[in-house]
């Protein structure tokens, strides 16, 4: 989603926002998930990645669901300290036994509004049953 200045200028110069609806999770970035630079590890990043894209897998699925795949991930900027990390899911697709969900993470500066989209990719989850096998996405 983007917003144009109204003056004409070059898509290059266009605002990003974060999507209009709640995000699936929410969270502070930490020292204790940053480097000695101040920069916050990718591995955390995905990991809240994960556990937001699994709030609409799992409520789609009716159960459990186990991450299967990580496709096209993207780190555009990266999260300091500070930071309020927000994460973005929605379904992108079903299959059989499958859910794809495109997540975007958005970060709101510690000193200030600026909100800057930090990381987005597609994760995909499969349902599975209590043995932890794929069991078919619920149709109804």
């Amino acid at each position: 989603m983007t917003r144009s200045s109204g003056s004409g200028a070059t898509p290059e110069a266009e605002l990003e926002i974060p999507p209009a609806e709640e995000p699936a999770l929410r969270t502070l970035a930490m020292p204790a998930d940053a480097n000695p630079n101040g920069d916050v590890f990718g591995g955390w990043v995905l990991a809240q990645m994960d556990l937001a894209g699994a709030v609409p897998a799992s409520a789609l699925a009716r159960g459990r669901i186990a991450t299967v795949a990580v496709e096209a991930l993207r780190f555009h900027k990266p999260v300091m300290i500070g930071d309020l990390v927000s994460c973005y899911a929605r379904i992108e697709r079903v299959g059989t036994t499958s859910i794809a969900v495109r997540i975007q993470t958005w970060a709101r500066r510690r000193f200030g509004d600026e909100n800057v989209k930090v990381t987005e990719g597609i994760f995909v989850y499969v349902s599975i049953d209590d043995s932890g096998r794929p069991r078919p996405v619920p149709k109804d």
